[in-house]
C-alpha cells in the first residue's frame, strides 16, 4: 500500500503557507537534452541556492549548515554527533513512522554527514518524487520535536556508532590530533565523549538548533530540480530562523601531543603544524605538497611505491609500512603532515625517515618535474571527485557555505597550475619550522615523543 501521494503533499507540512510542488524539469518531447550550466542565487537573508538540471534519473538535494561539531562548547559536546542520528524522529509536520516508511515507500534515501565545521541533510530519490523528499528534508531540518523519550532511545546508539567507528584506528588517531593540535573549536570532536552519552537532552538539540540553523548559514544545493521552485521553496520553509546565529570562536593552534599505549604491533602515527586556510592560494601550495610527498595510492589495492614518502622511508627499514602526506583545510586554519603506519619496533625509523624527506624538499630539493607530477594528479583527483553527483553536490555546498559562491573546475584548475615551485618550497618550510602536534596509537615504545623530532 503506498503510504503518500504526491497531490498536496507539502499542504501536510506545519507551516500555513504551501510550497509550490517540486518537480524536475524534462527536456521537450523528442528533443535531446541540452548542456545547463550551474544556477546560483543568494537571498537577503543570506541563504544560499544552487541547482543544476543534469537530466539524470535521479536528483538529489543537499541542505548544508555552517553547524559542525567546533560550534559546540565544553558544556554540549556530543550535540552535533546525535543530531546526526536524530533524522528520523518525531517533528512538528511528520511522525518518525511516517519519515521511516515515507521514505522506504518511495525507494528513496536521507542521509545526515558532518564534518567539524558543516552538517549535511541529503536526500536521493527518483525524479518524481522530489516533492516527498523535500517535506521530509524541511520537515526534519527545520521542524524537529525531539521528544524526550526518543531522544533517550537514541542515546545507547552514539555508542555503537563510536565504536564502530572506532574500530578503524585512523578516525580515532585523527580525532586526537586535533584535540592535540587547537585548544578550542576545531578540537572538539565528531563523536559524543564517553562522559556525555546518555546526557545530551532535548533542551541541548533545541538550542543547537535555534542558534545554529539559521538561513544566513545554510545553502540548499539541487541536482535534477528546477531552480526557480527550489528558490520558491526556500523563500518560503527555509526563513523561518533568521540572522547568522550564534557566531563561532576562531580556532587556535596551540601545538601539543596524545599518545595512546594500547598494545597493538601496528603504530599508527600523525605528526603536522598548522598549515593554510581553505580557498586560499597557500592551501593549492600544501595541496601540491601533498602530492609530491605521496597521497596515498589511486588505484584500489595499489601500492604507493612511486612517491617520495615510500621511497625515502622504504630505504630506514625491511619491515612492511604505510605512509602518506597528510592535509585538512578548514575556515581559519590547517594542518598539514605525515601519517605513517608501521611495526611497532620500526615506528621511530619509519616516523624520521618520512620527515626528513619533507626536510629535504624545504631545502629545495625539488625538480620541475615532480611539481608538473603533482599538479597533474591533483588536477586529476579533483575533476574524477566531481565526477560523481554526490561528490559534485558536497563540493558545491561546501564552497557555497565558506564562500558563498561557486569555483568552477576550469578556475580551480588554473589556481593549480599558478602555483610555482617556490611556493611548495615555502609550503614544506612552514612544516619544518612550524609547532608541531602529533597524535600515536599502539605499541609506543619505539615512538618518539614530538619533542624529540
Amino acid at each position: 500500500m503506498k503510504l503518500l501521494t504526491r497531490a498536496g503533499s507539502f499542504s501536510r507540512f506545519y507551516s500555513l503557507k504551501v510550497a509550490p510542488k517540486v518537480k524536475a524539469t524534462a527536456a521537450p518531447a523528442g528533443a535531446p537534452p541540452q548542456p545547463q550550466d550551474l544556477e546560483f542565487t543568494k537571498l537577503p537573508n543570506g541563504l544560499v541556492i544552487a541547482s543544476l538540471e543534469n537530466y539524470a534519473p535521479l536528483s538529489r538535494i543537499g541542505l548544508f549548515i555552517k553547524a559542525g561539531s567546533r560550534y559546540e562548547d565544553s558544556n554540549n559536546l556530543g550535540t552535533t554527533h546525535l543530531l546526526r542520528l536524530a533524522s528520523s524522529l518525531t517533528t512538528k509536520g511528520a511522525s518518525s513512522f511516517k519519515i521511516i516508511r515515507g521514505i522506504e515507500a518511495v525507494g528513496s534515501k536521507l542521509s545526515v554527514t558532518a564534518t567539524r565545521e558543516t552538517m549535511a541533510y541529503t536526500v536521493e530519490c527518483l525524479r518524481g518524487d522530489v516533492d516527498i523528499l523535500m517535506e521530509f528534508l524541511l520537515n526534519v531540518t527545520t521542524a524537529p520535536e525531539f521528544r524526550r523519550w526518543e531522544v533517550a532511545d537514541l542515546q545507547p546508539q552514539l555508542k555503537i556508532d563510536k565504536a564502530v567507528a572506532f574500530q578503524n584506528p585512523q578516525t580515532h588517531v585523527i580525532e586526537n590530533l586535533h584535540a592535540a593540535a587547537y585548544r578550542n573549536a576545531l578540537a572538539n570532536p565528531l563523536y559524543c565523549p564517553d562522559y556525555r552519552i546518555g546526557k545530551v537532552t532535548s533542551e541541548e538539540l533545541h538550542y543547537f538548533v535555534q542558534n545554529h540553523f539559521t538561513s544566513a548559514r545554510m545553502a540548499l544545493i539541487g541536482l535534477g530540480v528546477s531552480h526557480p521552485v527550489l528558490k520558491q521553496v526556500a523563500e518560503q520553509f527555509l526563513n523561518m530562523r533568521g540572522g547568522f546565529g550564534l557566531s563561532g570562536v576562531k580556532a587556535k593552534y596551540r601545538g601539543g601531543e596524545i599518545r595512546e599505549q594500547n598494545g597493538d604491533s601496528l603504530v599508527h602515527a600523525a605528526l603536522v603544524a598548522e598549515s593554510a586556510v581553505a580557498g586560499s592560494a597557500e592551501a593549492n601550495a600544501f595541496s601540491v605538497l601533498q602530492h609530491v610527498l605521496g597521497a596515498g595510492p589511486h588505484i584500489k589495492r595499489g601500492s604507493n611505491t612511486t612517491s617520495h614518502l615510500y621511497q625515502a622511508v622504504a630505504k630506514a627499514t625491511q619491515q612492511p609500512f604505510d605512509v602518506s602526506a597528510f592535509n585538512a583545510n578548514y575556515s581559519d586554519s590547517g594542518l598539514f603532515g605525515i601519517y605513517t603506519i608501521s611495526q611497532a619496533t620500526a615506528a621511530g625509523d619509519v616516523i624520521k625517515a618520512a620527515y626528513n624527506q619533507v626536510k629535504t624538499i624545504a631545502q629545495g630539493n625539488l625538480s620541475n618535474t615532480d611539481v608538473q607530477a603533482a599538479k597533474n594528479k591533483l588536477k586529476a583527483g579533483y575533476l574524477m571527485s566531481v565526477e560523481s553527483s554526490e561528490r559534485f553536490l558536497e563540493e558545491v555546498g561546501s564552497q557555497a557555505l565558506v564562500a558563498g559562491s561557486y569555483v568552477p573546475p576550469s578556475t580551480v584548475l588554473q589556481q593549480i597550475d599558478s602555483v610555482a615551485n617556490a611556493d611548495v618550497i615555502n609550503a614544506a618550510k612552514k612544516f619544518v619550522s612550524g609547532q608541531k602536534s602529533m597524535a600515536a596509537s599502539g605499541n609506543l615504545g619505539h615512538t618518539p615523543f614530538v619533542d624529540e623530532l
